[in-house]
């Protein structure tokens, strides 16, 4: 990884972010949704869904190369890779029960778990389709570990977010954070020119 190539991975991720953000706040403000940070209804303004989706671009940067790091080490540690594997099946499945029932048992509301269960039933849709994607880019070795940070990581990173219980501030956080994620892990390879090779 050079600065040249990380300068390219930065300024596009930032770019993504900022767009899907100002999509998606324009979206939750023809929907009327109100954006709420700490209980405090701020509303939607270009530059607050501009900055807004520049800083969490900058949080799924940080995830990324913290789940890059983590990997090499544990990697280093568990040198076997059915145990690696498992273990990181095993976080996958705590980390979408924790999207459904710590949310649930935590909420004040009286809506039924299944509600908290959309979230991460679009997440791992969608992680499915960019895993498998990420593997006719590289190799069938990637989909545990694409899985693993479209989902675990994602959902550790939108922990502001889902501590709100704000539907609309989930989905503006959730959005750019997404999709940040899965370009970055898709472009990865690219980026390294070390295609057909296992993640």
């Amino acid at each position: 990884m050079t600065i040249r190539k990380w300068f390219y991975l930065f300024w596009t991720t930032l770019l993504i972010g900022s767009a899907a953000a100002v999509i998606a706040g324009l979206m939750l403000q023809l929907s009327d949704q109100q954006l709420s940070i700490g209980g405090k209804e701020i509303g939607f303004s270009f530059i607050t869904m501009l900055l807004g989706g520049a800083t969490i671009s900058v949080l799924s940067q940080m995830g990324f190369f913290a789940y890059l790091i983590v990997r090499f080490i544990m990697m280093g540690i568990i040198r076997n890779k059915v145990t690696w594997d498992s273990l990181q099946l095993l976080v996958i499945a705590y980390s979408l029960f924790d999207l459904i029932y710590l949310r649930y048992s935590g909420s004040q509301e009286a809506t039924g778990w299944l509600s908290f269960a959309v979230l991460p039933c679009i997440l791992v849709v969608c992680s499915l389709v960019a895993s498998w994607w990420k593997v006719k880019l590289t190799h069938r070795s990637a989909w545990i570990p694409t899985m693993f940070f479209l989902v675990s990581v994602t959902a550790m990173e939108a922990v502001p977010a889902l501590r709100l219980n704000n539907a609309a501030s989930t989905i503006f956080m959730m959005s750019p954070l997404y999709l940040c994620n899965v370009w970055q892990i898709l472009i990865l390879t690219k980026v390294l020119k070390t295609n057909k090779e296992p993640l």
